[in-house]
């Protein structure tokens, strides 16, 4: 059956709906959440780095990155337990661990940009700008984990 002009014209405005309910849509997705139900997305970061957290351990365990570099960590949690990841030079790992130790069971929320907490089975990401050439750590601080070498060690050059 051939298409008349009409159904020309009919079919051009369908199109047009169409395509702006896909559009929406991919655009909806592109800003998707992670499983933890945080908000995700690079926030500008210029690089994103997999890490997972298994056992007692970060994979990768060491990185480079470049002074002034913006990374997205996206972690997954492929282990039993919960985990977190808390990025700090030194002197604040160990802070940080006397915290945790001070307030048992503490999970990370919102409220502290430098650490995430992700439930066993799950993914959250963490955006970090490193300012300064070092090394800084990211460290899990879970009871025990730290102190047990669950850590990654980041050279910033």
């Amino acid at each position: 059956m051939a298409a008349t002009k009409t159904d020309h014209h009919r079919f051009r405005h369908l199109r047009s709906p169409a395509l702006a309910a896909l559009v929406v849509l991919l655009a909806g997705a592109a800003c998707g959440s992670d499983d933890t139900g945080a908000a995700t997305g690079s926030g500008g970061a210029s690089r994103v780095v997999e890490v997972e957290m298994v056992d007692i351990a970060f994979e990768p365990a060491t990185l480079t990155v470049a002074a002034g570099e913006e990374v997205t960590f996206r972690f997954t949690n492929t282990g039993v337990v919960p985990h977190d990841a808390f990025v700090g030079d030194e002197d604040a790992q160990a802070d940080h661990e006397q915290e945790v130790g001070d307030d048992a069971g503490m999970h990370h929320g919102d409220e502290e940009e430098d650490a995430v907490t992700v439930a066993p089975g799950k993914t959250g990401t963490l955006t970090h700008t490193f300012d300064e050439t070092g090394t800084t750590v990211i460290g899990c601080h879970q009871p025990g984990h730290y102190e047990d070498g669950m850590s990654v060690d980041v050279t910033v050059t």
